[in-house]
């Protein structure tokens, strides 16, 4: 299988490796290419769910609202946040040509996911029927909410290690073989899902149970394969559990940028559930509607993903060579891309939101819900993308504080002002419209702080 991996900086006069030197847009996105399609997969999976349960009913359509942003959650920080960390590092020890620190710190991040994902396991298990209770599931919604969760959330620790396993590959610019392995279980996930969850062919109904079980043996799969390939010797690190010596220093590289880059979905999740529980009290066509409107907003990561991965290795292989100047660039190239991608989908759904809202239901009361919450937030989404994007860029600088606290700002809009819609009773397309100026205020706050803040010359790792 070809593969796109980083060299350590070439010696004398050798023609410096493609990421510090190549052109920055037609590399980016050569980087993105395979993640992208990897992404349109990941994409397809939501949407393919999401069309299951809406065959199972409206109560499960209504409990998966209440799990989803949990999924995503797990999902964005397992890839995105500490992912992102894991590359960041990654990437910087090999920019400044210490591959022997690349190593260890494959392994320090094996050990980060693996205790991650037993803590999501244990979380849901134990306090999942409370959230989604928070969160205004009742009676039958709240049922279907736990059939689904119990079972995706046993799952965790696969998930959490399949993303970690990648992103080691993305921190050494192997963008080929972690993409080829997510879209295998992009697939599966669609086929098992569907077969499990429905009855399809000799398969059980197992219903919400059986959409939740095909993910997590897709990614327990997946998982498998990315550690033999990391253990074999196959990528340019090798990962070697049985000479783990666990290192403070090792940890607190991956940490100070991973960690606090966690709490971006943290907030961007606690923004959601802010407006759902808001939106729940309106009835449950009308969470039902939110939730199939809102799910094209964490299909919008996995987009924005694909070009932000791609620049954090390219940001973080320059900022570990000293050429921070380049790093800039394919920062702000990167969010470019990103803003323009998500325009053109935004005004598409806020011109023609059946085309995404008509997929899921045929409710005349559902589709109202969902149509105005895209007509209202569809807008902004190329702000947000511009947000998300230099998020992961920032990532790979190391300098990551900047874009977490724009995220604070955008969770402090929709905090105090849907407090105060609903001391107004206000309508529901004013909840919706809400979501889209704190898409943008987060867009702009973000774009601010990468302006001001001096990535400047860095130790090499």
């Amino acid at each position: 299988m070809t593969t796109t991996t980083i060299a350590p900086p070439p010696a004398g006069g050798a023609a410096p490796h493609p990421l510090l030197a190549g052109a920055i847009l037609p590399t980016l996105m050569r980087l993105a290419l395979p993640t992208s399609i990897a992404m349109v997969a990941t994409s397809l999976v939501a949407i393919a769910e999401t069309a299951y349960v809406g065959l199972l009913g409206t109560h499960p359509l209504a409990g998966l609202a209440l799990v989803f942003p949990m999924v995503m959650l797990q999902q964005t920080m397992s890839s995105g946040a500490m992912g992102g960390g894991i590359s960041s590092a990654i990437s910087r020890a090999l920019g400044a040509g210490n591959t022997d620190r690349a190593a260890a710190l494959a392994q320090h991040a094996f050990l980060i996911g693996a205790t991650a994902g037993l803590f999501f396991f244990a979380l849901f298990q134990l306090l999942g029927p409370a959230i989604y209770a928070l969160l205004g599931g009742r009676d039958g919604v709240l049922a279907e909410a736990l059939a689904y969760s119990n079972v995706v959330f046993f799952g965790a620790p696969s998930i959490w290690l399949a993303n970690t396993f990648a992103s080691i590959l993305r921190g050494t610019g192997n963008m080929v073989v972690p993409s080829v392995v997510l879209l295998l279980v992009a697939a599966a996930q669609i086929v098992l899902g569907g077969m499990l969850g429905l009855g399809l062919g000799p398969a059980p109904r197992l219903g919400m149970a059986g959409v939740a079980l095909g993910q997590v043996i897709a990614f327990s799969a997946g998982a498998f394969y990315l550690y033999w390939h990391l253990a074999s010797g196959r990528a340019r690190v090798t990962l070697k559990l049985s000479t783990i010596s666990v290192s403070w220093d090792i940890l607190r590289d991956i940490l100070k940028v991973g960690a606090i880059a966690c709490i971006s979905p943290l907030q961007t999740i606690l923004s959601i559930l802010i407006v759902t529980r808001l939106v729940s009290a309106l009835g449950t066509e009308a969470l039902a509607g939110y939730g199939i409107g809102a799910r094209l907003e964490f299909l919008l990561i996995p987009i924005t993903f694909a070009i932000g991965v791609a620049s954090v290795p390219m940001v973080g292989m320059a900022v570990g060579a000293g050429d921070v100047v380049r790093a800039r660039r394919v920062a702000w190239t990167a969010g470019t891309v990103a803003t323009a991608g998500l325009t053109v989908i935004g005004i598409l759904v806020a011109l023609q939101p059946l085309l995404w809202a008509g997929l899921f239901t045929s409710d005349p009361a559902i589709l109202a819900s969902a149509s105005a919450y895209l007509r209202w937030a569809g807008p902004f989404y190329g702000l947000f993308g511009l947000g998300l994007s230099l998020y992961f860029a920032s990532q790979g600088s190391g300098k990551i504080l900047g874009p977490v606290l724009a995220g604070t700002v955008r969770l402090l809009v929709v905090l105090i002002g849907g407090l105060w819609l609903v001391s107004t009773n206000a309508p529901a397309w004013q909840m919706f419209a809400l979501v889209g100026v704190a898409m943008a205020v987060y867009g702009a706050a973000t774009a601010f702080s990468l302006w001001v803040v001096d990535w400047g010359p860095q130790k090499r790792a």
